[in-house]
């Protein structure tokens, strides 16, 4: 009689283990604005750290409507997963000792190229590009600048999409094998153009082929029955949601990388 076959262990996911696992609140981490729990998550076997920020932890905003930060982290991670880039860690709503909440794979952050730096001129140098003057003290001013990085042009595309409001120097995190993440997408899509962010070095310049591919992409997706849409529509409102197709629209109909409105604060505060 020969041997049973032997089924190999199914592979679980990094969404299947945030979504399922068992969660267990190890630590807080103190900094954040909103409660933000460092956890630990079990399923089938494997076990990996997340953070978990539950709604009833949410400090209401005078712009975005009470409770809906959550549900904005899984739309941009969403929203991330359909340009095929992976910029944002994997990121789920789920249920927690706390009550429903967002649920993300934590990435160390690990050493890499240098993203921001301050400089003495009034150029940014090659291989920099200028984001704005910033006092040092004593009266001084230095430039602010970030890499010419095609890893964060591609973030600076996918935050002119989602309205993120919000693209602090702390919010990225480069991670194994020259990854890049972005973290902290709460307030994101508004109706409203609310884009504040540090990576305004490429402003005005014409989108790269592949962004415009993407882009195009996007657009298909958030048709009336495309697959992002659906999913969308269950994170973010009728009205927000028209809106991003707006902003697809508009990046594709002028072909550049958006400038900043005037209307607006353009870089947020403290930008890191």
């Amino acid at each position: 009689m020969s041997a049973p076959e032997r089924i190999p262990p199914r592979s679980v996911t990094s969404a299947e283990l945030l979504a399922e696992g068992e969660l267990t609140v190890r630590g807080r981490i103190r900094e954040a604005s909103n409660a933000a729990l460092y956890c630990t998550v079990a399923y089938e076997g494997r076990e990996t750290a997340c953070i978990y920020k539950p709604v009833a932890g949410e400090r209401p905003l005078w712009d975005f409507p009470d409770g809906t930060l959550a549900q904005r982290e899984v739309a941009a991670y969403e929203v991330s997963e359909a340009t095929g880039w992976g910029l944002v860690p994997p990121t789920v709503l789920r249920d927690g000792p706390y009550g429903e909440g967002m649920c993300q794979l934590w990435v160390d952050g690990q050493p890499g190229d240098e993203l921001l730096a301050l400089v003495d001129g009034e150029e940014p140098g090659d291989g920099w590009k200028a984001i704005a003057f910033a006092e040092v003290g004593d009266g001084k001013t230095a430039l602010l600048v970030h890499a010419d990085d095609a890893r964060l042009r591609r973030l600076a595309v996918l935050d002119a999409v989602i309205n993120n409001a919000d693209r602090k120097g702390g919010h990225l995190l480069p991670g194994d094998g020259g990854r890049l993440y972005g973290i902290d997408h709460g307030v994101t899509f508004n109706v409203e153009n609310k884009l504040r962010t540090l990576l305004w070095g490429w402003a005005g310049e014409s989108l790269t082929q592949e962004a415009t591919e993407v882009l195009t992409t996007l657009r298909a997706g958030l048709g009336e029955d495309g697959g992002l849409a659906l999913r969308l529509a269950e994170l973010i409102t009728a009205a927000e949601l028209n809106a991003t197709r707006a902003r697809v629209e508009a990046l594709l109909t002028s072909g550049t990388h958006p400038e900043p409105s005037g209307e607006w604060p353009a870089i947020p505060w403290p930008p890191v």
